[in-house]
C-alpha cells in the first residue's frame, strides 16, 4: 500500500505517529505539504509537488490545519478527482468546523445535543446563558480559517473577561451547556471506522482554552457503557468521518454530543490510555484503500 499524509510538518507528534505506524505495517508512507501542493484540472485531473508530478497513491490521510482549510480541502477534494480515497473526505471536514451545522446535522439524524444558543455578538451574554440552563457553559468562537476558540466559564465575570479581547473580531459564538454537577462528565472518544479505540475523561481548567491537553484539559483512561459507544460512532457516521474525536457530555438526563473534531491529535490520547492509537487508523486506511 502507498500511503500518503497530508500535514504541513512530518514532525508533527500525530503525523509522526502515523507516519511510522504506516511503515510498521509495510505500507510506504510519504508526508505532504498540502500547500506546496499543485493541481492541474484537465481531461485527466494530476498533482504536483514542487513542480514534479506526483506517482500514484492509493489512500490519503488529511491532516489539514484549519488556518490552510480551504486550500487543503481543495487538495482532498483533488485526490479524490483522481480516484484516491481519503480517510475523512473534504465535505465531512468542511462539515465537523461548521461547529452549528455539525450540531443541526446530529440533531437531525437522532444524535442528542447540549442545549446551544448561536448569536453573532456577545452583548446578550445573560441572556444566552439563561437559554442554555445557567453557567457553567461551553463558549465557542467560530472562526474556520484559524484555530477554533473554545473556552469554559464558570461566572458571568470570567466569561466577559474572556471575550474582552476577541469580542472585536466579529466572530459568531455558540453558547453550550456543560458539566454542572459531580456526575456528569466530558468525555472524548477517538472512533476508527465502525468501533471507538479509545475513551478519556477530561476535565478542564475554569475559564481556560480546552481545546488541546497542552492548553490545561487533563485527560484520563475511562470505561464507558456500550451504548455510548454505539452513540459515538453514529455521531462520527452522521458527520460522514472516518476517524473523529467524539466529545460528549454524561449527565444524569443521557449522554449528549457537544462537538465532532475530524483531526484528533494522539498525544493526549495515547498518553493517558497508554494504547497505540495510530495503529488502528494506518488499518482503516488499508480497508479503503482495499488493500
Amino acid at each position: 500500500m502507498h500511503l500518503t499524509i497530508l500535514s504541513r510538518k512530518a514532525a508533527i507528534y500525530t503525523t509522526r505517529r502515523l507516519l511510522m505506524a504506516g511503515r510498521a505495517r509495510g505500507a510506504r508512507v510519504r508526508v505532504l505539504d498540502p500547500l506546496r501542493v499543485e493541481m492541474h484540472l484537465d481531461e485527466t485531473p494530476a498533482a504536483f509537488y514542487a513542480r514534479k508530478r506526483l506517482p500514484r497513491t492509493d489512500v490519503v490521510i488529511p491532516r489539514i490545519a484549519p488556518s490552510v482549510q480551504a486550500y487543503g480541502l481543495a487538495v482532498v477534494n483533488h485526490f479524490a478527482m483522481m480516484g484516491v480515497p481519503a480517510l475523512n473526505d473534504a465535505a465531512a471536514i468542511a462539515s465537523s468546523r461548521n461547529k452549528m451545522r455539525a450540531l443541526q446535522l446530529l440533531l437531525a439524524n437522532g444524535v442528542p445535543v447540549p442545549p446551544t444558543v448561536m448569536a453573532a455578538n456577545a452583548s446578550e451574554l445573560k441572556a444566552l446563558v439563561e437559554l442554555v440552563g445557567g453557567l457553567p457553559v461551553l463558549i465557542k468562537l467560530l472562526t474556520p480559517s484559524e484555530r477554533p476558540l473554545v473556552m469554559v466559564c464558570e461566572s458571568l465575570q470570567s466569561m466577559e473577561a474572556a471575550l474582552e479581547t476577541v469580542l472585536a473580531m466579529g466572530q459568531n459564538l455558540v453558547v453550550q451547556r456543560y458539566v454542572r454537577r459531580k456526575r456528569e462528565r466530558d468525555l472524548r472518544a477517538l472512533v476508527v471506522g465502525e468501533e471507538v479505540v479509545a475513551w478519556v475523561e477530561r476535565r478542564a481548567r475554569p475559564g481556560r482554552l480546552v481545546n488541546t491537553l497542552a492548553r490545561g484539559a487533563k485527560l484520563k483512561a475511562v470505561r464507558v457503557p456500550a451504548a455510548l459507544d454505539a452513540l459515538a460512532v453514529k455521531a462520527a457516521r452522521v458527520v460522514g468521518l472516518e476517524v473523529a474525536a467524539v466529545d460528549l457530555l454524561e449527565a444524569r438526563t443521557g449522554p449528549m454530543v457537544f462537538d465532532v473534531n475530524s483531526s484528533p491529535g494522539l498525544k493526549g490520547l495515547e498518553r493517558a490510555t497508554g494504547k497505540d492509537l495510530a495503529a488502528p487508523i494506518i488499518a482503516r486506511a488499508e480497508v479503503l484503500a482495499g488493500g
